[in-house]
């Protein structure tokens, strides 16, 4: 009898560690699950206010599956927020901004940088994703993985106050 628990034991270890190398899926290092089953309350997204218009015959044409003139439109809200112009953004770089956009590219620029990053961030993912134990009971390495790109935000304010940059906004020095 003692003998069959071992076996079990045994099997289950197996089906933990062969459970725990599958690298199929995409590493995930921020692992937030919800513990519970109800509705996604940020899945909601409230339309904007129903108006109504000057001239009901200037309506354009129901498009089935296209925007609503009620839908949200974040972006376009965030730059009318900040003094832009949302119209001037579908039509991409404007005239205005033309100057910067070449000076910043004046020595060269990569097409294909958006793909070679996402396929290195991929790689650090996978080389980063835990060991088998934190794989297998969603571990969160996110913090671990990271822990030496961040910055000791501290360190690098003693250091600025050494060489005499001034640092209003941060906490005054202690003074013992």
């Amino acid at each position: 009898m003692q003998a069959l628990g071992m076996k079990f034991v045994l099997l289950l270890l197996c089906i933990g560690v062969v459970a725990g190398c599958s690298r199929n899926k995409e590493p995930k290092l921020l692992n937030i699950t919800s513990s519970t089953q109800g509705p996604d309350e940020f899945a909601i997204i409230p339309n904007k206010p129903l108006e109504e218009p000057e001239d009901f015959a200037a309506l354009p044409a129901p498009t089935p599956g296209g925007k609503n003139r009620v839908d949200q439109t974040p972006t376009d809200d965030a730059i009318a927020a900040l003094g832009g112009n949302p119209a001037v953004v579908s039509r991409g770089i404007s005239s205005g901004d033309a100057g910067i956009v070449n000076h910043a590219s004046r020595y060269g620029r990569d097409g294909s940088i958006r793909q070679k990053l996402a396929a290195e961030d991929l790689e650090f993912r996978r080389r980063n994703d835990g060991r088998i134990l934190e794989r297998l009971f969603n571990v969160n390495v996110y913090f671990k993985a990271y822990r030496r790109m961040s910055l000791d935000q501290y360190a690098e304010l003693e250091r600025f106050r050494r060489i005499g940059v001034r640092t209003p906004a941060a906490p005054p020095e202690v003074v013992e």
